[in-house]
């Protein structure tokens, strides 16, 4: 039984957590309450805790590893569940930010604070929620006296909790399922739980970053200044002509003399490595005099340095830059015509990271910056990058959708100053109407609407509000009821990868004689779920 945990137990406690939530992401994934085939609750929460785990370097003091856990977490957090979980854990790094280790009290403590910093974060905390559980399952905790008690009650709590999120929010007992964020949590704690009991669990899945560089910025001219990433997995062999010493603390001191930014880990007789260095080839002779390599990565941190720089320097600085997130080539490419700086590109189930938006602001040549989320599961990440970075230059417009994204860059007036194209932005995505229409991914019932999996729906500021076979027919009525639509002068509509043009023409024909002063206009957005996304002003 285990009195106190350090660093060590830790890192095994969080790899267990993620290994534990990526066996049932699909799961979580699934409660999400609407409809729509883009959930991703446990999506997002593999991505931060992952990037988190990743970020962070062995260290034996339990104040050491949290730190790094921590930062990596808030700039790998995805998505609103990936937010809230980042701020949960560096808070209960803040409650032991000066701990060796930690024993039950202490890291009941810790989890509690994890749960108020959560809620701290977020501007408007709704009961029912991953926040809900997170809190009930450490309030009033009568800590034990081992770890393992501590984290059995903890969970047996948030499972009570969890059960009762339906009764908090309707929606959730509409639909029939419990809340994705906070059984996505219980996943992470079993696992740190089953870590720590020795209890066997799968090896973590790592998802690898494709990037495209342009060599063009690395040549005989160029100085290495930043050195390179080295990331590999090493299998100790025990043929003859290797060492059979391997002490996995005098491995990590020996690295530490030749890079920073260290994570070594050791499962069984492979060891896996991620050091940025000066010296790739001291780094490799070291690793080899143990065994063979199973894979092996390296990067030239200079020549990503200097992408960055020329991404930057490429363009006239300016009065006020913008950023934009999307999904689909034909949004992407809209949103750069329109004069966006920097579009950050998500597939169609990974929002944009609160690294990403770092990177991002660095690349802008500007004065100030307006940053569109574009989606109300991103807003949260822009704003935990804006205060991670502390660029005094961001400021983030809350735009919840595309339609609300493209009609603010098109109030933007560039000859008035700053202060009074932001007022204008923002007051062009206030106004916007969102209707989007598409595929229901599962049943659901809920504000008076239902509908089967399979069915064509609408969406209107992202509630639900039409259901029925024919997606034209839907839409028809969705928008015929619409009390907006008396007085809007203008649509936009972003038309999914799937339309086809007599879809087009089918809509844009009963637009003009259902509504013949709307002026309507197309773009090919190629967004994958939905059918249609349509701005109204």
């Amino acid at each position: 039984m285990i009195q106190t945990i350090n660093g060590t137990h830790f890192e095994q406690m969080a790899r267990g957590g993620l290994a534990r939530l990526q066996q049932h992401e699909k799961e979580v994934n699934k409660l999400n309450v609407f409809p729509v085939a883009d959930g991703d609750t446990g999506t997002n929460m593999c991505a931060t805790l992952g990037n988190g785990i990743a970020y962070a370097r062995p260290a034996e003091r339990l104040s050491d590893y949290l730190k790094m856990l921590s930062e990596g977490m808030l700039l790998g957090a995805r998505g609103n569940s990936g937010v809230i979980l980042s701020q949960f854990f560096k808070g209960v790094y803040l409650a032991l930010n000066d701990c060796g280790e930690a024993d039950p009290k202490a890291l009941a403590k810790a989890l509690l604070q994890g749960s108020q910093t959560a809620y701290q974060s977020v501007i408007k905390p709704v009961e029912g929620t991953i926040l809900t559980v997170m809190r009930e399952g450490i309030e009033n905790i009568k800590a034990p006296s081992t770890v393992e008690e501590l984290l059995t009650r903890y969970i047996a709590r948030m499972k009570r909790s969890l059960a009762r999120t339906p009764d908090l929010l309707p929606v959730l007992r509409e639909s029939g399922v419990i809340d994705s964020g906070g059984k996505g949590l219980i996943y992470i704690a079993e696992g740190m739980l089953m870590a720590l009991t020795g209890e066997e669990l799968p090896e973590i899945e790592e998802t690898p970053v494709k990037q495209t560089l342009d060599f063009s910025l690395f040549d005989a001219n160029s100085v290495m200044n930043e050195g390179y990433c080295t990331e590999f997995i090493l299998q100790l062999l025990l043929a003859e002509g290797y060492r059979q010493d391997f002490d996995l603390n005098d491995f990590i001191a020996a690295l530490s003399a030749l890079g920073d930014s260290l994570v070594v880990v050791r499962d069984g007789s492979r060891v896996k490595v991620h050091v940025h260095t000066h010296a790739p080839e001291k780094v490799t002779a070291l690793a080899r005099q143990y065994g063979e390599f199973l894979t092996f990565k390296l990067e030239n941190m200079q020549l990503q340095h200097n992408e960055v720089l020329h991404e930057k320097e490429k363009t006239p600085h300016k009065p006020l830059g913008m950023i934009a997130v999307v999904n689909g080539e034909g949004m992407a490419q809209l949103f750069e015509e329109l004069g966006c700086d920097v579009v950050i590109r998500c597939s169609e189930t990974m929002n944009a990271s609160a690294q990403e938006f770092i990177d991002a602001f660095e690349r802008v040549n500007a004065d100030e910056v307006v940053v569109f989320p574009n989606d109300k599961n991103v807003i949260l990440a822009a704003r935990q990058a804006a205060q991670l970075s502390g660029d005094e230059r961001i400021h983030i417009l809350p735009s919840r959708s595309v339609a609300e994204g493209y009609f603010a860059v098109a109030m933007d007036v560039i000859e008035n100053e700053v202060s009074y194209r932001l007022q204008s932005m923002e007051s062009g995505l206030r106004d916007v109407v969102t209707v989007a229409e598409t595929t229901a991914s599962r049943d659901f019932s809920g504000d008076g609407v239902s509908c089967h999996e399979g069915d064509e729906i609408v969406l209107v500021g992202g509630e639900i509000t039409a259901a029925g076979s024919d997606w034209l027919e839907t839409l028809q009525g969705a928008l015929r009821a619409l009390p907006e639509m008396e007085d809007a002068e203008t649509c936009v509509i972003f038309s999914g990868e799937t339309v086809t043009e007599d879809e087009k023409e089918a809509l844009s024909e009963w637009l003009e004689e259902e509504f013949p002063l709307l002026e309507a206009e197309f773009i090919d957005g190629g967004q994958k779920f939905y059918r249609w996304i349509i701005g109204l002003t």
